[in-house]
């Protein structure tokens, strides 16, 4: 049976994985059986995805989608971002699939290098900036920065800046 999407011969997609007409998964990915990819995806160099993924995401090179972690549509991941998904992790007591629920709601967008805590939304269309660390929930078209991560403005559908916080 032909593939509806395209697979570099250097990653692997693992029997029982979902993947979406017209998605393209690049070089050295690994696609996971408990994986669901939507329909026009691109995933970049070196991604790993266990969890959800919607239509039309954008995951950069270097991005791990774990158990636990569902994109929306049209989500873009940064280069090298990064999802948690157990808040205490221990190697002498690993959890077995208990693991906390993280939800990138539509059209976020998460720069490169940010870590998004596992446990939180981040809302609609909201921006997370390059490095910046995110420890609690982000509202709808929040602009957030820093470490920890503070909203500094909002963004419209675009990522234009529409309108800067009041400083504190």
């Amino acid at each position: 049976m032909e593939e509806k999407y395209f697979k570099h011969p250097s990653s692997y997609v693992d029997d029982g994985a979902q993947i979406g007409e017209g998605t393209k998964i690049w070089h050295f990915c690994h696609i996971q059986s408990t994986a669901r990819i939507g329909r026009n995806c691109s995933l970049g160099q070196n991604v790993n995805v266990a969890g959800i993924v919607g239509n039309g995401c954008r995951i950069q090179n270097n991005v791990s989608i774990y158990e636990g972690v569902e994109l929306e549509d049209n989500v873009f991941c940064g280069p090298s971002c990064v999802f948690t998904n157990v808040t205490v992790p221990r190697a002498a007591y690993p959890v077995h699939g208990e693991y906390k629920k993280t939800l990138i709601r539509e059209g976020a967008s998460l720069g490169a290098n940010c870590t998004i805590v596992c446990g939180h939304t981040v809302g609609r269309f909201a921006m997370i900036a390059a490095g910046a660390v995110v420890t609690k929930d982000v509202p709808d078209y929040a602009l957030m920065a820093g470490v920890p991560a503070m909203q500094t403005g909002w963004v419209d559908e675009k990522g234009d800046i529409v309108r800067d916080c009041p400083s504190e």
